[in-house]
């Protein structure tokens, strides 16, 4: 066998040829060639896609022009493209004037380059810069062109590549770069080792460039993994090469003497400037940081060479990047379950909802996107949960709303002020428009013990300037008190102009009225999709994505004073892995921060406590053996149940990429009682 099932695999290549084109179409990638090469296959893909497709596209072209700028002194170089499908290098390379002594041979299945062969001899922009020789393809040999040959064979019988390549005129003796853009793990394991390693043996002067999934085993891994295994094209790399340091071993152990490896986290943060940074992040709205990063995690470039001299380095970082240390151990674990009764009950699969407690054992959910009647859709029906005789019971609630927009909104926050009294403040439709403005939610005085029975909506009308400051989303609102005093304390987030905020505003309840009230202290750098939590009358902020779209770990409380209030950064140790989109508890004196996204790749965000009194910061893993599906620890919502020392995260999840939408099941009780052990 092959790589995985041909016609599978080289599907593939097609849809990605597409999501390449459609990205150069919204000015990501600069290539006008990929549209000629694309064909008739376009269609316009979502904007995570396209910046998936463009880091790939960057990490490739950085590397490759890195050879040619290393090796530009020397008579003669090659660039040997594996599984190279309708890739645009070529015409690219030739066209900025950068091939003046490379050959360039691309190797694919022999009907796929017998379609890029007829494709080029049949448009004269792609064939003008080849110099078609007018010669017809001979056999393995579809296209012959002075510095460009074009082979069809399966990557996988490598004594027959072997052989067409040397018909082709491929040279051993000269500098040559080896380019497995998603290929080497479509291949059986000892194919692929044998192509690493004959590619080490036969080539003195060699660099190998490669770009695929890694971190099969966490949660966006599972979906990746079973969605290339739906496709028949299954990522058999992943099992015996699970991350970037068995990669780097790999090739170290297979004659390469040199080789660097970089997630694209990394890669972005690392080896793209800032300015080109900055142009991307603003190309289109855009409101998926948590699927971006996780898919960032999820691919990396690795640089292996040998005999070059100089050494072929293009994965050093080109400016300098604080280094954020990973959990530095994980303190224990703690047990996920989920809950009885609660299985298959609609309404509760959705991200960017909110939760709320209204009253003891009584839980509102509003708000998010998730699945309804098997659609996916923006949620706009309200859920409630209560707790009955020991079990949890979720009903959907009727709600009168004016227009029904502002029920469907994401990424809000819900304030309880009293049990018949609720705020939502923020939140949006879609990232393109303004944030949605605030509403009341009015519960009946005779509810029953398991919650409302339906719930009236109105709208809140503030002063035109307060309420347009307080459209946003991905913010906290916070209940404080000054003077004994409540107030709402609304912080960060983001607006449709603004991709991250640092200001906020103090809400006077009932009445809603801005109220200026001093705030001394440093203060905190901007920053949304952070927690926030009451404490001692002031707020904790933990976390959060910052400028730049960096997670941060910064911990501040907001302390009353006589006059005001002051900013304080708490100092944890060891310090805070950076992280976002997680929730936040506070018991006893402990912070508790649930779930997020980080940028270390090699676990994922379980719970860490945090004690406000020390510092102390503790990691602790979540123990998943007992749910049957993945556990996707961002965009949820939790509910702190102090007197059984429980967490109960109700939904979670998001769209993993190209590979389908997540969406927790159910909700899952996280047992916190061996973690909060009173002192």
């Amino acid at each position: 066998m092959g790589r995985g099932r041909p016609g599978a695999v080289q599907g593939t290549g097609g849809s990605s040829a597409v999501s390449k084109c459609s990205a150069a179409a919204q000015g990501y990638i600069q290539d006008r060639f990929l549209r000629l090469l694309a064909g008739r296959r376009r269609r316009r893909r979502a904007p995570l896609i396209h910046r998936g497709y463009y880091i790939r596209a960057r990490a490739i072209d950085h590397c490759v022009q890195d050879f040619l700028l290393k090796t530009q002194s020397l008579p003669r170089t090659q660039i040997l493209s594996l599984g190279a499908g309708f890739d645009s290098l070529y015409f690219r390379l030739k066209d900025m004037g950068l091939l003046h002594h490379t050959v360039i041979y691309e190797v694919d299945f022999p009907n796929v380059a017998c379609q890029k062969a007829t494709l080029i001899k049949g448009m004269k922009e792609l064939s003008a810069l080849v110099g078609d020789t007018g010669e017809e393809g001979l056999g393995a040999i579809t296209f012959s062109g002075e510095d460009y040959k074009l082979l069809g064979v399966d990557l996988s019988e490598l004594s027959e590549l072997e052989r067409i390549l040397e018909e082709a005129g491929l040279n051993n003796e000269i500098p040559t770069l080896f380019i497995a853009e998603v290929v080497l793990t479509y291949m059986e394991n000892p194919r692929s080792d044998a192509l690493i390693q004959w590619a080490a043996e036969h080539f003195p002067q060699a660099c190998f460039l490669v770009y695929e999934q890694v971190h099969p085993e966490d949660p966006f891994g599972h979906v990746m993994q079973q969605h290339f295994s739906q496709l028949n094209t299954a990522l058999h790399s992943l099992a015996q090469y699970p991350d970037c340091e068995a990669q780097q071993r790999r090739f170290l152990g297979k004659g390469w003497t040199e080789c660097s490896v970089m997630d694209m986290n990394e890669f972005f943060t690392c080896c793209i400037p800032e300015d080109e940074q900055q142009r991307v992040q603003t190309l289109e709205p855009f409101d998926e940081y948590e699927e971006w990063h996780l898919k960032c995690s999820h691919y990396f470039v690795l640089a292996a060479s040998k005999g070059m001299e100089p050494s072929w380095t293009p994965l050093l970082p080109s400016m300098t990047v604080p280094h954020h240390a990973g959990p530095v151990g994980m303190a224990g674990s703690v047990p996920a379950a989920v809950c009885a009764r609660l299985s298959g009950i609609p309404g509760l699969k959705r991200y960017g909802h909110h939760c709320v407690l209204i009253k003891p054992n009584v839980i509102l959910t509003t708000g998010g996107f998730g699945e309804e009647d098997g659609q996916h859709c923006r949620m706009r029906n309200f859920h409630v949960l209560s707790k009955q005789a020991g079990y949890w019971e979720a009903v959907c609630v009727t709600q009168n709303i004016p227009d029904k927009r502002w029920g469907e909104r994401l990424y809000h926050t819900v304030s309880c002020l009293s049990e018949t009294l609720a705020l939502v403040v923020g939140g949006r439709t879609s990232p393109s428009s303004a944030g949605l403005g605030m509403l009341w939610l009015k519960f009946p005085k005779t509810s029953n013990a398991s919650g409302p029975d339906d719930v009236a909506v109105e709208f809140v009308s503030l002063q035109p300037a307060a309420e347009a400051a307080l459209l946003r989303w991905r913010h906290s609102t916070t209940e404080i008190t000054f003077k004994g005093e409540q107030y709402l304390f609304v912080y960060g987030g983001r607006s449709a102009l603004e991709p991250v905020l640092g200001d906020w505003y103090f809400l006077h309840a009932p009445e809603l009225s801005c109220t200026v009230i001093a705030v001394e202290g440093l203060v905190p750098e901007s920053r949304h999709s952070h927690s926030a939590c009451s404490w001692k009358g002031g707020v904790l902020i933990a976390g959060g994505l910052g400028a730049a779209e960096q997670p941060l770990g910064s911990v501040f409380f907001l302390q009353e004073l006589e006059h005001g209030f002051q900013w304080q950064m708490i100092e944890t140790h060891p310090p805070l892995v950076p992280r976002y989109s997680h929730t936040a508890h506070v018991h006893e004196g402990k912070l508790l921060l649930v779930g997020g996204v980080w940028f270390h790749a090699s676990s994922v965000p379980g719970v860490t406590v945090i004690d406000l009194m020390t510092g102390l910061c503790l990691d602790y893993v979540i123990n998943v053996e007992h749910l049957e599906w993945p556990l996707m620890l961002h965009n949820h919502s939790s509910i702190f149940l102090p007197d059984e020392k429980e967490l109960l995260v109700i939904g979670g999840g998001g769209n993993c990429f190209s590979f389908g939408t997540h969406l927790n099941p159910e909700p899952v009780l996280l047992s916190l009682s061996s973690i909060l052990i009173s002192h």
